[in-house]
């Protein structure tokens, strides 16, 4: 009687705790994603509704387009999370794809909303210190998500996680942009420069 069943079966046993082991070894990662990952939405839910907030009652520009780009971040976010929770079947290839996406349709809205702002005369922005407080808070929590998800994507080998991770950098980046604005506008009461330095850096 041939040994090839048992062989391939045993070959097979084999192959199931090589993969088992993968798994158990790669789970702190995994773990620390999805911690870090829930972070970000919550952050970026609440970063939204601040800003928007503020937005409405100063009628400022820059925070309006400040809690939209929140909203495009959060679904990055949220796709990242559901491609590390396992809740979901969607492949590192589509989840990099989205992020990817997302962060092109974050360029198109901050070059949009930046020249609608500019050369639109009919906003006339109010100095908002909540939002002031809002940008302050972004420009120092959003750089530290931003190194911990690149530290994980590069031993994780992740690129969905280290696209996610370029647009926490973005809002960062973008925090201190509208945060210029809006400083010089409470300083000196100059509404114009509240869409300013949003559409200098869209160009």
């Amino acid at each position: 009687m041939s040994d090839a069943p048992f062989n391939a079966l045993l070959e097979l046993k084999l192959l199931n705790t090589q993969l088992q082991c993968v798994e158990q070894s790669s789970s702190p990662y995994q773990k620390q994603i999805v911690s870090l990952q829930l972070i970000t939405i919550l952050w970026m839910c609440a970063e939204a509704a601040i800003a928007l907030f503020a937005a409405l009652r100063a009628h400022s520009v820059a925070l309006l387009g400040f809690g939209a780009d929140s909203g495009i971040e959060l679904v990055s976010a949220f796709v990242v999370f559901l491609r590390f929770k396992k809740v979901s079947h969607l492949s590192e290839k589509r989840v990099a794809r989205i992020t990817g996406l997302s962060l092109f349709a974050l360029a198109t809205f901050i070059l949009g909303n930046s020249i609608l702002a500019f050369t639109n005369p009919g906003f006339r922005p109010q100095p908002s210190y909540p939002g002031i407080v809002l940008l302050i808070s972004a420009a120092i929590v959003m750089p530290w998500l931003s190194s911990q998800k690149r530290t994980l994507a590069a031993k994780t080998s992740s690129g969905a996680l280290k696209a996610d991770a370029v647009q926490s950098s973005m809002c960062a980046y973008l925090a201190w942009i509208a945060l210029g604005g809006l400083v010089v506008n409470a300083m000196f009461k100059m509404s114009w420069a509240d869409p300013v330095p949003r559409y200098y850096f869209s160009r």
